[in-house]
């Protein structure tokens, strides 16, 4: 299982790899086809650091977002 934010409970989405063939008409070809294409996963840049849950200190990941925006306390 992936990890997710103690905040926000950002995870982990899911998305495609495309690899495209042939010349694209702007450059004088007859249009870009799509190959192939196989899975993948796009993970949130998490942080394990300790932070006030609750009026406790715990050990949790937090995403980046979070820590810019300020709405986690640092221990």
């Amino acid at each position: 299982m992936f990890k997710k934010c103690a905040i926000c409970q950002k995870g982990a989405l899911s998305g495609k790899i495309i690899t495209r063939k042939g010349q694209y008409k702007a450059k004088g070809g007859t249009g870009s086809k799509i190959a192939r294409w196989s899975m993948r996963k796009f993970l949130p840049n998490l942080q394990k650091m300790r932070v006030l849950i609750d009026g406790h200190p715990k050990k949790a990941y937090v995403c980046t977002k979070c820590l810019k925006k300020g709405t986690v306390q640092k221990v």
